[in-house]
């Protein structure tokens, strides 16, 4: 009898774990979850920064560039600690390289966060990344060997010398991008025609590596290494194709989207490896799971968001989608169905976060997709062909000139489909709770897709009208309201007065149009939920414009 009483208590308690697992799981994570963003939040212990100051300092990568100045990420080194910060320098000076320490005078700054309340925080981004200043480098400085590189500066420096044996090709400079961008994740010398192209036809995925990329790339590998081993060694083949990816994405300066596709792949080959059923949903768990336990800012950032979206949107919509075309009784049939079916899935997924951070989206971007994704194979596997020759130094002018005129016809077609204007729609409002709303419609989207039929459609009835609501009352609140501002971007202001739906902005006579309308009107437009907007331009020089007897200072 005594022995039954501990016995049946240990049922019982068994009983509650396996009814409220779950939920202490749930409870668990989400609590390891604060404490590591807390931990990652911490602010960075600075040393005391000049304003100008003379320092030591080494070249962490390479950011974008623009017409006149060269962009990186350093690490800086005065005379006490060490900070990283954005470093800015004239294009006249030269290149930095990893193999350097760097001595020069610079004009540190703390990065602000933005004046106005619309405008994309670059101070906060910068933040998630432990990066609180931007410096500037007017004039020369001195080079010294680096005394120790380690060895992920060795590797960083490789791929720096054959990103520079590419630039030293006879190829177009469009094609030279191109390469550098698609395979080896160097996109800081895209000209901004070619970004805007790729960026109009919702084509930008192709230039990102992510998935796949690494899925084509890991394929080359599996193919090769399967006719390398002798037969029965399939799983050696899958092991050494994994791990060749892992050096391919450390080689390329591991970035966040290759990190996120090799641990998905990685994840769902053990599967096969294990001899259990593939989980797409256990991969994306593991791979969400590893990613921000490193690091768990990544839940910030767009690319990581972007990505999960599409993977889930593929695993939630594709095989309803496919369902509704034609039997693809075909190899051509079936790589044109399933191209449709895989972009149309990403792009409804994605599509509420698209629009929510860059406020456009293209109906042609589904027509181009379909022209385009069928050749990224031929494409990825012929850059990285020109990458292995280039990086060994085997220059074929033959192969150089027939990726040259590929290429270019590649870019001449996205080109094209950029140039269908009417179909691009831009200054899109968005708001949280409207994003929200559109992902709860997809998940319910799917229902309908499988069978259609009134209690299925019904959900997604209901959504629609709770967003159009959302929608049309936010819209009508901003059209009644009455606003005068003062802009700032830089050292530059600009007045504008809305009433009601409509704007009228004050600007310079001698101000960049071009750069104003892009960073100070259209979001200014998209905030306030209007496209209705008039210039009135002021004498250059103005330092204060009156309104109403009322004087507001430019200066």
């Amino acid at each position: 009898m005594t022995a039954i009483v501990p016995l049946l208590s240990y049922a019982s308690l068994s009983l509650f774990w396996i009814g409220l697992r779950k939920y202490f799981l749930g409870f668990f994570f989400a609590v390891l979850g604060l404490l590591m963003h807390a931990e990652h939040s911490k602010n960075a212990v600075l040393p005391e920064i000049s304003r100008k100051q003379e320092v030591i300092f080494k070249l962490n990568k390479k950011l974008n560039s623009n017409e006149k100045n060269r962009r990186y990420e350093i690490t800086a080194r005065p005379e006490k600690g060490e900070f990283r910060t954005v470093l800015s320098i004239p294009r006249n000076l030269p290149e930095l390289d990893y193999k350097h320490l760097y001595k020069a005078e610079l004009y540190i700054n703390k990065v602000a966060p933005p004046k106005n309340d619309y405008q994309f925080d670059y101070s906060k981004y910068l933040r998630r990344n432990g990066i609180y200043h931007q410096s500037y480098l007017p004039g020369k400085m001195e080079a010294a060997d680096a005394p120790e590189l380690s060895l992920s500066d060795h590797i960083r420096q490789k791929r720096l010398e054959v990103l520079q044996k590419i630039d030293s090709t006879s190829i177009s400079p469009k094609s030279r991008e191109f390469l550098k961008g698609i395979i080896l994740a160097d996109r800081t010398e895209m000209d901004r025609e070619t970004v805007a192209d790729f960026t109009n036809t919702g084509l930008v995925h192709i230039l990102a590596i992510s998935g796949s990329h690494i899925v084509i790339i890991f394929g080359i590998f599996y193919f090769v290494l399967m006719r390398a081993f002798p037969l029965g060694y399939r799983r050696l083949a899958i092991v050494c194709s994994l791990a060749l990816i892992w050096i391919f994405a450390v080689f390329i300066g591991y970035g966040n989207s290759v990190v996120r596709s090799c641990i998905m792949i990685t994840a769902y080959f053990v599967y096969i490896i294990l001899q259990r059923k593939p989980d797409l949903l256990h991969s994306m768990a593991l791979a969400a799971f590893i990613i921000l336990l490193a690091d768990s800012n990544q839940l910030f950032d767009v690319g990581f968001q972007l990505s999960f979206m599409a993977v889930f949107g593929i695993y939630w919509l594709n095989q309803p989608i496919l369902k509704h075309l034609p039997p693809a009784d075909n190899f051509a049939k079936k790589i044109l169905f399933n191209t449709f079916s895989l972009s149309l899935a990403a792009q409804i997924s994605t599509l509420p976060a698209v629009i929510y951070y860059f406020h456009q989206f293209s109906v042609i971007s589904i027509v181009a997709n379909l022209v385009i994704i069928p050749l990224s194979e031929i494409i990825i596997v012929f850059s990285l062909l020109m990458t292995v020759l280039l990086g060994t130094g085997i220059y074929l002018n033959q192969i150089l000139y027939l990726y040259d005129g590929f290429i270019q016809f590649i870019l001449a077609v996205i080109h094209w489909f950029s140039g269908f204007d009417g179909l691009l729609h831009t200054n899109i409002p968005m708001t949280l709770v409207e994003v929200i709303i559109l992902c709860t419609g997809i998940y319910y989207l799917r229902f309908l897709t499988v069978r259609f039929n009134i209690r299925n459609l019904l959900p997604l009835l209901a959504v629609a009208t709770i967003y159009a609501g959302v929608h049309l009352g936010l819209t009508y609140y901003h059209e009644r309201q009455h606003e005068i501002m003062i802009h700032e971007h830089f050292r530059e202001r600009y007045f504008s007065v809305k009433r009601g739906s409509e704007v009228e902005f004050w600007i310079s006579m001698d101000a960049d149009l071009e750069k104003v309308k892009k960073y100070i009107i259209d979001p200014y437009l998209t905030s306030r939920r209007t496209a209705s907007y008039r210039i009135k331009t002021i004498p250059a020089g103005a330092n204060s414009v009156s309104y109403k007897g009322i004087t507001y200072p430019l200066k």
